[in-house]
């Protein structure tokens, strides 16, 4: 069985990939992770030197090759299921969980993440609550798709796991 986290960057789906991979004893793969040692370049560096629709265009060719994984969790970038039709593909070959939360702890989050993200690099917190909100907003109609959707916040990981059992 293949698991796909989804959601916004910053909404925990690599932590939840992990804290999965050991319960269920599957391994997890992070598809950025996976991107930048596919292309040799982090991906704020690609965002620099490259346009987004390549990165997409990549990112999508990325996702497929995630058949030959036969039992994995994935770990997806926020906008992964909005392109190209990802979210359809991944509902048709595997699971998917939405880890949904609210726009304000995602802002909270992203703020104090050691991780770089190109799409927030220049924003000030007002800034950053606005676009957060209106990105969410968009994306909302592909995350919303997935076969299970899973409050972040709140998270109980002994109840998605339950969830996922309940879908095998």
């Amino acid at each position: 069985m293949r698991i796909y986290l989804v959601g916004y960057m910053g909404a925990g789906k690599t932590t939840t990939a992990k804290r999965l991979s050991s319960l269920l004893d599957i391994p997890y793969y992070d598809l950025d992770q996976l991107f930048e040692a596919q292309f040799k370049i982090e991906i704020s560096s690609f965002f620099e030197r490259y346009d987004e629709s390549l990165f997409r265009k990549l990112e999508s060719q990325l996702l497929k090759d995630t058949l030959q994984f036969d039992h994995a969790i994935i770990s997806t970038g926020g906008g992964t299921p909005c392109f190209y039709d990802n979210m359809k593909w991944m509902n048709e070959n595997g699971l998917t969980i939405y880890l949904q939360m609210h726009v304000k702890s995602i802002v909270e989050r992203l703020k104090t993440s050691k991780r770089k993200r190109p799409l927030l690099a220049s924003k000030a917190d007002e800034e950053m609550l606005d676009f957060v909100r209106e990105h969410l907003r968009q994306r909302n109609i592909f995350y919303s798709q997935a076969h299970i959707l899973f409050k972040g916040e709140s998270m109980k990981i002994d109840d998605l796991v339950q969830k996922i059992n309940e879908k095998r």
